[in-house]
């Protein structure tokens, strides 16, 4: 197995493995408003996140920045809660130009909070590592593949929920960014650093 495809496969298996959830959450918290038919705005989304963790996770693995670990176990939860919270408040179905800029950048910013809380797996991988280009690009290109693939369950889930067993659209949402708020609340009251 070559260098890149051993970090590939260990970038998908990071994000998709259920022990981390959080980040499964954020992904399906952030993407609970959108259809089937806004799979572009949705991968732009997810992208902005990746760019985001990448950044962090890159500088954090070369030990360019360094934050407490319990700091960003909390704030990991804090950003479902805030996302969740924009979900169950936004009341209108369709939205302004604006407001999908608005949620790519707070992708793109939680995203650097979530790569600070990769960045110690990584770390501890890449010790016996020489070079760090090859497999920090190819982490994270598996951790996006792995939010792809999630995002794509995700979808064909509202699919079916929505469109061919006829739910609602805005209770769906709801139901989904509820779920999100009560479990990243009870995730903050657990890794509350202070």
């Amino acid at each position: 197995m070559s260098l890149f495809e051993l970090y590939f496969k260990l970038g998908l298996q990071h994000i998709t493995d259920l022990k981390g959830y959080d980040h499964i959450l954020f992904i399906l918290i952030l993407c609970a408003v959108y259809s089937f038919k806004e799979w572009r705005r949705v991968l732009i989304l997810v992208t902005a996140f990746t760019i985001g963790h990448s950044l962090t996770l890159a500088l954090a693995t070369l030990d360019m920045i360094r934050v407490d670990g319990d700091v960003i176990e909390f704030l990991i939860p804090l950003t479902i809660f805030i996302t969740a919270l924009a979900n169950v408040l936004s009341k209108k179905q369709i939205v302004s130009t604006f407001h999908h800029y608005l949620k790519y950048s707070a992708a793109l910013f939680f995203g650097l909070i979530h790569g600070l809380g990769f960045s110690n797996y990584l770390r501890s991988l890449l010790g016996s590592e020489k070079g760090l280009l090859l497999p920090l690009f190819s982490f994270n290109i598996g951790i996006e593949v792995g939010q792809v693939l999630i995002v794509s369950i995700i979808m064909m889930l509202t699919v079916l929920v929505v469109d061919l067993l006829k739910f609602p659209r805005r209770e769906w949402h709801i139901l989904l960014s509820g779920a999100g708020l009560g479990i990243s609340l009870v995730l903050m009251f657990e890794r509350f650093p202070f």
